[in-house]
């Protein structure tokens, strides 16, 4: 990103630990270490990617940063405000201005609800419009979503995957944010659809100057959508950069084991080209191995420098942070 460009969000060490309970008294005897220390900026008008593999602490530093969870330590700086010092009733307003589309658009919405009703909901909430208005503006938002506004009286369960998670957009937008976290939108959906979803955000994002954090499975979906990816592993980042740098120079070996797992369409190609399998099931977040998170897995982990200490996560080129030893 260029560096007269506006950050928009200032993430700082964070980290959110679950306790762990037992016993008759329910005395904590240890803690799910989920986001064990993320720090990274997002920059007005992106989209920051974050991939990783399932357990790694995506969807909780999503819904952490988000204050949906009370974060452990660390700072979330939102258009120069912290989230995590202010009061419920500002944090209420800074709401309007945060959204998240969240994975499953089967559960994510109220079956009891229509689709007006939902999509309206956040603007009576936040009294920014009433009666009459918030039926013009729930067509207007169903109508930018590629819905038809005569879909309002009706309840989520007449809708197919794809348009559910339409509608999750909708209410999304519905308060005109500047930032949305989309929590992994197109992994419950068909492959067809995604495509659909996916370009949809695209088109809303030049629309409305959104700014995104995407946050996925799909690395070639999350290449296509996104400006720099951001991969995590066992609750820590372990390599951020531009998107055409990571996945033509990965330079954490996670980063270049996740990447030699996506199909390359030409078969000459997938040939000629080698696969990184790793050993091993990744550790439990309640009991992260001692040093790098990654060394029980690694290929090129090194007794007595990986296991002792826990690499910093530095910049080592222009835009380019991995958290590694080995890497100069």
């Amino acid at each position: 990103m260029s560096a007269d460009q506006k950050i928009l969000l200032q993430v700082r060490d964070l980290k959110k630990h679950f306790p762990i309970f037992r016993g008759v008294f329910q005395r904590q005897v240890g803690a799910v270490r989920a986001v064990d220390g993320i720090t990274f900026d997002v920059y007005q008008g992106e989209t920051l990617g974050l991939v990783g593999e399932s357990g790694c602490g995506k969807s909780t530093a999503g819904r952490t940063i988000l204050q949906l969870y009370k974060p452990t330590a660390g700072s979330v700086v939102f258009d120069g405000v912290d989230l995590v010092h202010i009061k419920a009733e500002e944090m209420r307003q800074m709401r309007r201005k945060i959204q998240m589309i969240f994975q499953d658009p089967y559960a994510s919405l109220n079956p009891r609800m229509t689709v007006g009703e939902i999509v309206g909901e956040p603007l009576m909430v936040h009294n920014m419009a009433s009666g009459r208005e918030i039926e013009e503006r729930v067509k207007d938002l169903l109508d930018k979503v590629n819905l038809n506004p005569s879909f309002s009286s009706r309840y989520p369960h007449e809708f197919s995957g794809g348009q559910r998670q339409r509608i999750g957009i909708a209410r999304a937008l519905a308060l005109q944010p500047s930032f949305i976290i989309c929590d992994e939108p197109i992994s419950a959906l068909d492959v067809s659809i995604q495509a659909q979803v996916v370009n949809l955000l695209e088109e809303l994002q030049k629309q409305f100057n959104l700014t995104y954090m995407f946050i996925a499975h799909d690395l070639s979906m999350v290449r296509h959508i996104s400006n720099r990816i951001a991969v995590m592993y066992l609750g820590v980042f372990v390599e951020l950069a531009d998107r055409n740098t990571l996945y033509h120079e990965p330079l954490h070996p996670y980063s270049q084991a996740l990447l030699s797992a996506v199909p390359i369409p030409d078969p000459i190609l997938e040939e000629q080209r080698s696969r990184v399998i790793l050993q091993g099931d990744v550790p439990s977040p309640a009991n992260p191995p001692s040093g790098c998170r990654f060394r029980t897995r690694c290929p090129i982990a090194e007794i007595g420098l990986c296991d002792l200490s826990q690499p910093e996560f530095r910049e080592v080129k222009p835009g380019h942070f991995v958290a590694c030893h080995k890497v100069n």
